[in-house]
Order: C-alpha cells, then sequence, then structure tokens
C-alpha cells in the first residue's frame, strides 16, 4: 500500500492525517527506513505500528 492510498483509507474513516507528530499524535504508521519522527513518536510514548499493523486494523 503506498502512503498516498494508506492517507485515502485513512481519511475515508474520519481520521486526521497529519506530516508532523505531537502530543495529540493517536498513532504513527512508521516505513523501513522511519527517521526523526519515529523517535519523535517514541519520546512522546506515541503508539507505533507498521505497515502489517496498519492492514490488520483497515481490515484488508
Amino acid at each position: 500500500m503506498t502512503r498516498t492510498q494508506a492517507k485515502s483509507r485513512l481519511q475515508n474513516l474520519g481520521a486526521k492525517v497529519s506530516g508532523s507528530v505531537s502530543k495529540k499524535t493517536h498513532c504513527v504508521v512508521a516505513g523501513e527506513k522511519a527517521g526523526s519522527k519515529l523517535k519523535k513518536a517514541q519520546d512522546l510514548g506515541v503508539k507505533i505500528i507498521d505497515e502489517a499493523g496498519l492492514i490488520a486494523l483497515l481490515g484488508d
């Protein structure tokens, strides 16, 4: 699933998709080459899932 496809699917389900991480972020989907946003999510205690976790949540 591409980033654009994931964003579209999530938005269709009512999610707000953001390009940044903050204490208001509920979940971060981390790819193979995750960088500073993953580190920030970890520091803030935000739930982190991978693509397989996202697909499971979407029910595909």
